[in-house]
Order: structure tokens, then sequence, then C-alpha cells
């Protein structure tokens, strides 16, 4: 029985450990795409996908020139599905200002099990496109 008790540290040492890793590979990446630079659409679209999931949000758009952010906010999530087209959603407009956007992205994230799953799936997604690009 003593066996098993380390079995289950164990486990949850990884499991920490793997959302720890996630959420670091998270502020790498967010810090490395809002540097100065070439904005890409895949980095755009990556921005866009973090404060999406934050805010529960759909039509982000980010102004990185006025450091604005218009995004409306799904106000009854129950209705919403990302997968389709949603006509009749109860949302709520917003235009927010960022001083610094790796700072503001990095604010967004958040340690839930459904965030971290987000976020690996993100970088996964992030990292394929990367090789699609470089091998071209």
């Amino acid at each position: 029985m003593h066996n098993f008790g380390l079995h289950q540290n164990s486990i949850v040492m990884e499991t920490l450990n793997v959302k720890s890793r996630i959420l670091m590979e998270m502020e790498r990446l967010i810090a490395r795409s809002s540097a100065k630079g070439k904005m890409t659409k895949k980095i755009q679209s990556f921005h866009e996908a973090i404060i999406k999931k934050h805010y529960n949000a759909s039509d982000v758009s980010i102004d990185y020139h006025r450091h604005r952010i218009k995004m409306n906010v799904v106000i009854d999530a129950e209705g919403y599905d990302p997968k389709t087209v949603n006509v009749d959603l109860a949302v709520l407009p917003m235009n927010l200002f960022f001083k610094n956007l790796r700072d503001f992205l990095k604010s967004c994230l958040e340690g839930d099990a459904k965030s971290i799953a987000f976020y690996a799936r993100l970088i996964k997604d992030l990292s394929n496109k990367e090789r699609i690009h470089v091998a071209v």
C-alpha cells in the first residue's frame, strides 16, 4: 500500500511537470511572437486564439499599432459553438487597450486542465505550421 502512495505522488508530480512545461512553452512563444518584427497571419491567429480562449470571445481583432483589441465576448456560453456559424449569439462588444502585448497575452494564460490541453494543441499546431513553412 505504501508503494501505491509513492506511485500516486509520482503521477501528480509528472502531471504538474507537464503543466508547467506547457505554460513555460506558451510564455516562450508569446515572448517570441510579440517581439518587434514582421507580424504574420500565423502569429496573429496564435494571439487571437489565446484571447478567444481566455475571454470566451468571438471575432477577435488586434490592432498592434494602436494597442487595441476588439472582440465580442459571448454572454451565453450554452448557445455558442465555435465549430459552426452562430447567427443569434448574445455578445458584448469590447474594445480593450493593452500597454504591452507580451504581458497582456501572458495574463490571459490559465492553469486549469481544459486550458492546458488547449495550449498543448496550440503549441502543436504552431510547431507543425513552422515545420511546413521551413520545409518550403
